[in-house]
């Protein structure tokens, strides 16, 4: 039995322990997908709850055969997803103001990191998603896909596009040159 189906087989006993150690180790994982999907610290808490509360009213249907944390992290996608869409559209509104700042040039005395969470929180939500999961998850290609029910290469593709347009954004801003996009892969 692996490590993620006996503490997924505690949780299903009741066992208080185990649910705390199933959140403890994905907690924070969670919510930085999160934050990074919806952009605001309340919000992020808010829908990470939420996740929490699903994965333990749906854990008799994940399949031991699969890893666990792919799947806490579809749920979470998903979760982050139906926040978006039922945000007001003030929030919308503020999202593309974020990525008129951006493109604009307004915010020139940001640092990169300023400059970069911009850009990412401007991507379209797919490519977000795949950009927050592959760099700051560190899930693969494949486990991707998984996560989000996708193709690898529809994956691999989104991944591209975010990649690209986080480029674009930065050189636009002059945060990076051509060179640089060419020598790191930014």
């Amino acid at each position: 039995m692996t490590e993620d189906a006996a503490l997924v087989r505690l949780c299903l006993e009741g066992n208080e322990q185990g649910a705390r150690e199933l959140v403890e180790r994905f907690q924070s994982m969670v919510f930085a997908v999160c934050v990074r999907m919806l952009g605001q610290r309340e919000d992020a808490e808010d829908v990470t709850q939420d996740v929490f509360l699903r994965v333990f009213r749906a854990l008799r249907s994940w399949d031991p055969a699969r890893p666990l944390q792919p799947w806490i992290l579809a749920i979470a996608a998903n979760r982050c997803r139906t926040a978006l869409r039922q945000r007001p559209r003030d929030a919308a509104r503020s999202s593309a103001e974020i990525g008129r700042v951006v493109s604009d040039g307004q915010a020139d005395s940001r640092d990169l990191t300023d400059e970069l969470d911009l850009a990412v929180a401007a991507l379209r939500e797919e490519y977000r998603l795949c950009f927050v999961l592959f760099y700051q998850q560190e899930l693969s290609c494949a486990e991707i896909a998984s996560v989000l029910n996708r193709p690898e290469g529809t994956v691999k593709t989104w991944l591209h596009r975010a990649r690209r347009e986080l480029a674009e954004r930065l050189r636009r801003r002059g945060v990076v040159n051509h060179a640089d996009y060419q020598l790191h892969g930014v």
